[in-house]
């Protein structure tokens, strides 16, 4: 952990000494009874939190905030559900690296036991969330919406923004070369199993370019990190 994020309610209750921010903080930070070390607040102000009282059960701790929290970057990244391993890894990583918006949809080719994961039933995405922002130092978390198909994520999108769908197929261009002019950006990634007829004819009609990552055939994590990371350079902000 880069940084130790909190909600508003923890930071007003003593931490449990079980809790694994206790045992980081005391066992890899090595911190003790007033010694400081960063924090953050969920979507919120960075700070320092030092330790002002430590026993068996746990540990309390008094904040400060100095920072603002990060904007938001326009990006969304749209996914088919991938399986949950897979998942776990785009939850993660793209959200260290910054998108502003994570959606994931029933595909027609997609897997439908995959929505069915206990990643999604019990919350536990919200703890892949909560990592990727804590490795990047940031306290920014992305807005995740589910939804039941591609129709349905494409009537959640914002109407100003530049879009582009990965093909391995049909794309005409890269998207390492793409023309990005509007202040947002939605990238839309298929299943495993890529795209239907019936998905890219929704996509074309939704203003959506196909483009590609190169002649090689990606998984879904990895595909989405490339892809979030070329968009990004495009749009001047890695």
């Amino acid at each position: 952990m880069n940084l130790i994020l909190f909600t508003v309610a923890e930071t007003e209750a003593p931490l449990p000494a079980a809790d694994p921010r206790a045992r980081h903080i005391v066992q890899h930070l090595r911190r003790g009874r007033g010694e400081a070390f960063d924090v953050g607040l969920i979507d919120g102000p960075r700070g320092k939190a030092w330790i002002v009282e430590s026993d068996a059960d746990s540990l309390l701790l008094e904040f400060r905030w100095e920072d603002a929290s990060d904007p938001p970057i326009p990006l969304i990244l749209g996914a088919g559900f991938p399986r949950p391993q897979s998942a776990r890894r785009i939850l993660r990583d793209t959200t260290a690296l910054g998108v502003g918006a994570l959606h994931f949809f029933d595909a027609d080719k997609g897997v439908p036991t995959y929505r069915e994961s206990r990643l999604w039933s019990t919350g536990e995405y919200r703890r892949h969330l909560v990592e990727g922002a804590e490795q990047a130092f940031s306290t920014r978390l992305p807005a995740l919406e589910l939804h039941s198909g591609l129709d349905a994520f494409l009537g959640s999108l914002p109407p100003d923004s530049d879009r582009l769908a990965l093909d391995l197929y049909e794309a005409g261009a890269a998207l390492a070369s793409a023309d990005l002019t509007r202040p947002g950006l939605v990238l839309a990634v298929g299943p495993e199993r890529g795209w239907s007829a019936r998905e890219r004819q929704l996509l074309r009609a939704a203003d959506f370019r196909l483009v590609h990552l190169g002649r090689r055939v990606l998984r879904s994590d990895t595909a989405c990190l490339c892809a979030v990371g070329l968009a990004l350079h495009r749009m001047a902000l890695l």
